[in-house]
């Protein structure tokens, strides 16, 4: 618990063995009530080394139905378990796990409805590792969404986000596709909700282990991107209504 409100972190898992357990072993247990990690069909030993460890939730899906698809298990379940703090931290080690307990008192202290963990602010990515062409896509395309959305957020592709639950509960994040543009959705539809995003200061780290998309879903991801912020400015401009925002009021 922090500020009397309940803590899950949630862990989006595919082929995560190498990685999970130095993830998990750096979340801040001692503020975190509980940790979902669905597996999302691995080909590797994720599960086995969740069940050894000691996660205390955990999700399997019978076929790989993607990272999108893999987000939605982890936000029902915590809903389900009656989360006010809903934290995203991918298992493959990009991220540092010490930034929870920062993120999850904005949240909880309602500073902000959402922050996000930036690799951006800190000047820090491509000292982590972050491949030059990742870095250049990343910030051409977040200055795009800036404009179109009219936000002045550092980065709208980090893989770590603090939610208040509330705002999960009003945004129909389930109609939402079920691959990677997930993530660019989600943050379109809080934006048209109209809720406080904040951010915080987080080092890359790319490591061998660490999983990556590669160029050409990388580039299939950008035109995602670019087709939600879009779709995004045509609605607010009420030139043509998506269902993507339909619901939101």
């Amino acid at each position: 618990m922090l500020h009397q409100k309940k803590i899950v972190v949630i862990l989006p898992a595919y082929n995560a063995s190498k990685t999970l357990e130095q993830t998990y072993k750096e979340i801040p247990l001692d503020i975190v009530d509980d940790v979902i990690l669905t597996d999302d069909f691995s080909s590797d030993n994720t599960v086995e080394v969740a069940k050894r460890i000691g996660i205390s939730h955990i999700i399997e899906h019978n076929i790989n139905l993607g990272y999108g698809a893999n987000q939605k298990s982890c936000y029902d379940k915590a809903i389900e378990l009656s989360a006010d703090v809903i934290i995203m931290l991918h298992p493959d080690y990009q991220y540092n796990p010490k930034l929870i307990p920062a993120m999850a008192d904005l949240v909880a202290n309602n500073v902000y409805d959402v922050v996000l963990a930036s690799r951006i602010l800190g000047k820090s990515a491509l000292s982590g590792g972050m491949p030059l062409y990742k870095y250049i896509s990343n910030r051409v395309l977040t200055l795009i969404q800036n404009l179109l959305m009219n936000q002045k957020l550092s980065e709208y592709h980090t893989g770590y986000r603090a939610f208040n639950a509330e705002v999960l509960k009003s945004i129909p994040f389930q109609h939402n596709s079920n691959d990677f543009i997930f993530d660019n959705q989600i943050l379109a539809q809080c934006c048209y909700k109209g809720v406080i995003i904040g951010e915080v200061s987080c080092p890359a780290k790319y490591e061998k282990d660490s999983s990556s998309i590669n160029f050409k879903r990388s580039v299939i991801y950008g035109l995602g991107v670019l087709r939600v912020s879009f779709s995004y400015f045509l609605h607010k401009l009420k030139l043509y209504k998506f269902k993507l925002f339909r619901s939101i009021s």
